[in-house]
């Protein structure tokens, strides 16, 4: 499955974005999908998945209660809507296939990543 990450721009703190991850062909309800983000001169880093269905979710806790991660498989689509956001959110977000548990681990099947850039 090939995934793409759209949605990113330059937004002031506190304001709202969501971001989209879409698959090329279908099959992404097959799959767990995880965002991560990755900050100049920093680490890539989980920021959330999704199981296939929908069913459970987790969250890194720099974002939880800000942060919320859905997805509609009729769409193909898997977003990462982001509420009250600060500038240490700025970064390029990724998604890929992962395992979804207690953690995100395993990713796979990069897309390309989107910026968010948050400043005033």
């Amino acid at each position: 499955v090939q995934l793409q990450a759209s949605g990113g721009g330059l937004v002031q703190p506190g304001k709202s974005l969501r971001l989209s991850c879409a698959a090329s062909g279908p099959g992404l309800d097959s799959y767990a999908i995880g965002w991560f983000r990755q900050a100049p001169g920093k680490e890539r880093e989980g920021v959330s998945c999704i199981t296939s269905t929908g069913s459970s979710t987790w969250s890194a806790g720099s974002v939880k209660g800000r942060f919320t991660i859905s997805r509609d498989n009729a769409k193909n689509t898997v977003y990462l809507e982001m509420n009250n956001l600060r500038p240490e959110d700025t970064a390029v977000y990724f998604c890929a296939t992962v395992e979804c548990g207690f953690s995100v681990r395993g990713p796979s099947n990069w897309g390309r990543g989107t910026l968010v850039t948050v400043s005033s």
